[in-house]
């Protein structure tokens, strides 16, 4: 029986599920959209990631970003890769916040799926996957400080339109403007930099859209 989109708190862990899902049936060597990552890497990365403390600056402070990947690094070379799926599967330990199901969700949802997308769109062939309206509009929420962050050095201004709903949102101030168009989970896709497998529509004077294109976007 049908029983509806998934409660907020909730959406974090579904996407956890789906990407282990996928890491586990795509085994460690298959590549991903993260420049020089594995399946293997990213399995390291996502369990640090929750039971490193020390090694957490360091995905949010550029300068502290090679302590991090001393980490992952030493996770990887700790544990078997089937290891770091199942505990990434079973969840954050007892002392994170992220136990508690609506702080899982706004720090996690995005996150687990970009990483998903990742490792899907990593082959030929895919499609995008369907997502619900409370969970596209969690999306959209999201992207206020995700394009913040990810257009940061944009040298033009950049304003979203969500295309499954009237919804517009200006992402970085300045003239003169691009807009990227798509469905919400698209946008965030673009913010966070992946820019070749997002699909979305870019608008705005030739110029522009090539100067938006050239410049780095990620957070």
């Amino acid at each position: 029986m049908a029983t509806g989109p998934e409660p907020a708190q909730r959406r974090a862990r579904a996407q956890r599920q789906a990407l282990a899902d996928l890491l586990t049936d795509l085994g460690p060597g298959h590549p991903t959209l993260c420049t020089g990552w594995t399946n293997h890497d990213l399995a390291a990365h996502l369990v640090t990631r929750e039971r490193v403390p020390w090694a957490a600056p360091g995905l949010v402070i550029s300068s502290l970003h090679g302590i991090t990947e001393r980490a992952e690094r030493a996770t990887m070379r700790a544990h078997p890769y089937p290891e770091l799926v199942e505990t990434f599967r079973a969840g954050p330990p007892w002392w994170q916040p992220t136990r508690l199901g609506l702080i899982d969700d706004a720090a996690n949802f995005v996150e687990f799926f970009v990483h998903a997308e990742d490792v899907r769109r990593a082959d030929a062939g895919w499609e995008p996957r369907t997502l619900d309206d409370t969970s596209r509009d969690a999306m959209w929420a999201a992207l206020r400080l995700i394009g913040f962050a990810g257009f940061r050095r944009a040298g033009v201004g950049v304003v979203a339109e969500r295309t499954d709903r009237p919804g517009r949102r200006i992402l970085h101030a300045g003239e003169p403007t691009v807009e990227i168009m798509g469905p919400p989970e698209e946008l965030v896709l673009y913010a966070f930099g992946r820019i070749e497998a997002a699909r979305v529509e870019l608008r705005g004077a030739d110029d522009d859209v090539e100067l938006l294109r050239a410049t780095p976007v990620g957070l």
